[in-house]
């Protein structure tokens, strides 16, 4: 029996050991592939990159610099699963291995009129493209030796207002004459000032122009030009045409009204005072008994934090206790719609989401979070949550967006891109654990939607993406109540919460579809 045992246990360890031989085998996974690429493809891209931005010189035969070209984009994304290679028990944990997940499939496939609906999302991101349009993000190539000089980015002019155009300035050789014009679109020329032996006309125009024989005489009066919009617009740019005879170049002028500063009056303090700082938020439902504990875990280390509790239960019961705002919802709305309602409440600088069933520990060190976010350019922070078997999860993922013409790819992979210098156990990723710290005014601009009632959280940082600067500490602890339960101490509102919980309606999943489908115009997600 001994020897049989002896035997299985080997062999076991040897297919184990063939598969990681094959998962790390330097000619596979860690491989980079140097082979040649379709030159064809690969040369019409590259043409067309620098179509735009290099004109002439086309006699000049070019060589395309392979491992550097290889990287353009190339707006033909595709979503694509890894192989299963071998099956082994357990393998899916020792060796991840990328799904794929086709929105446009599964989507379209249940839709009534797939057709209409794909033209539908084509027009509304036809539209979204024109409200996103600004000039400002037209490539504008200034061209060597001009003699033009002139600024060529950060003038800015508030709407119907007038600035004085810095940076202007012609440098030629001595000539009987020196000349120069101003062409815009949405605003007027005109001088602050006069010099004498210049002469000017168009002001108060569009198209303005400047001369003198004196060129000294000139570039001062260039000093003076003022620049007024004329066209209101909330947030847009001017494209201005600034030539002289031979010679032109462009510049843009953004316009639009300034940031309105959102800033928290904490008061000066000479340690962080969690109190007037951070508010904890947490959505509950059918879990009173864990929600309570939570409170209790709070209020050993933060006696008066304000926390705001978001109640979806068809029968809730009174949560009271000092420093709690407890809000009633509909019955089942969910879990997004709670955090809104939760996080729309919070009027401190910062913000803390915690599940109702986590506990506090001497660990959840809620002042080293905030002091990341005060010494760092992160909008949000995330712990690490411990489980009762001791295992510690900081769940953090990269994301990126490949264009795609009939839709974008979504890649989600575990882990992160750089370290915090100055905060060890500390790095930077696009999505963190669902326990994190974040300034109000950002993660409520990032919003929830409500339509993911029962499953979402990758789904926040997804559309946080480009939005919110994100990092992650392991050494910040939470940890989590325990889940296991034998079926026969399960109590009814544990067993009503696992229904809600965890049952995957074809309702759900359609919603799920849609949103990546349609709202984000993803086609398909790649992940571990």
């Amino acid at each position: 029996m001994r020897a049989t045992i002896k035997r299985c246990l080997i062999l076991v360890s040897g297919l184990l050991l063939l598969a990681l031989f094959c998962t790390w085998n330097p000619g596979t996974s860690l491989g980079v592939d140097i082979r040649p690429r379709q030159r064809g493809d690969m040369e019409k891209l590259f043409k067309e990159k620098i179509r735009d931005t290099i004109s002439g010189y086309e006699d000049i035969a070019f060589h395309i610099k392979d491992d550097v070209a290889c990287h353009l984009a190339q707006n033909t994304c595709a979503c694509l699963a890894d192989e299963e290679s071998f099956h082994l028990p357990l393998s899916s944990l020792l060796f991840p291995r990328v799904w794929a997940h086709n929105f446009d499939l599964a989507f379209l496939e249940s839709h009534p009129d797939p057709e209409g609906v794909k033209r539908h999302r084509a027009q509304e991101y036809s539209s979204f493209q024109r409200r996103l349009y600004s000039p400002a993000d037209v490539l504008i190539v200034a061209e060597a030796n001009s003699p033009l000089q002139y600024p060529t980015q950060g003038v800015e002019v508030r709407p119907l207002k007038t600035i004085i155009i810095p940076g202007l300035g012609l440098k030629e050789e001595i000539r009987t004459n020196h000349m120069v014009y101003l062409t815009a679109t949405l605003g007027t020329f005109d001088v602050a000032a006069t010099v004498d032996g210049v002469s000017i006309k168009g002001e108060g125009e569009k198209h303005i122009m400047l001369s003198s024989p004196s060129l000294s005489a000139l570039n001062r009066q260039l000093q003076f030009v003022t620049y007024t919009n004329t066209v209101f617009h909330p947030k847009t740019a001017d494209t201005v045409q600034f030539a002289t005879g031979g010679h032109q170049s462009f510049f843009s002028i953004k316009v639009g009204h300034g940031t309105i500063p959102k800033l928290y009056n904490s008061g000066y303090q000479r340690e962080y005072n969690i109190s007037a700082l951070v508010t904890i938020v947490t959505k509950t439902f059918l879990r009173y008994d864990k929600l309570q504990d939570l409170i209790d875990s709070i209020r050993q280390y933060y006696p008066t934090v304000t926390i705001v509790i978001a109640d979806d239960n068809e029968h809730p019961q009174p949560v009271t206790g000092p420093h709690i705002d407890h809000y009633i919802m509909p019955f089942g709305k969910g879990w997004f719609a709670g955090r809104n309602l939760a996080v729309s409440q919070v009027t401190t600088k910062y913000v803390l989401w915690v599940d109702d069933d986590f506990i506090f520990t001497a660990n959840t060190k809620l002042e080293r979070m905030v002091d990341i976010l005060e010494q760092t350019t992160l909008d949000l922070v995330g712990g690490a949550v411990r489980e009762v078997t001791g295992y510690t999860a900081t769940f953090r993922h990269t994301i990126s967006v490949e264009e795609g013409d009939d839709g974008n790819c979504l890649h989600i992979r575990n882990g992160y891109h750089h370290d915090i210098k100055g905060f060890p156990n500390c790095v930077v990723a696009d999505a963190v654990i669902n326990f994190f710290m974040g300034r109000t005014d950002k993660v409520q601009q990032v919003g929830f939607n409500p339509r993911l009632a029962r499953r979402g959280h990758l789904e926040f940082f997804i559309d946080a993406l480009g939005s919110l600067h994100v990092g992650s500490c392991s050494d910040i602890i939470v940890n989590h109540a325990s889940k296991i339960k034998l079926p026969w101490t399960k109590t009814d509102s544990q067993k009503a919460y696992e229904k809600f919980r965890y049952s995957s309606s074809s309702t759900d999943n359609d919603i799920y579809n849609e949103v990546f489908y349609f709202t984000n115009r993803f086609k398909c997600i790649t992940s571990h």
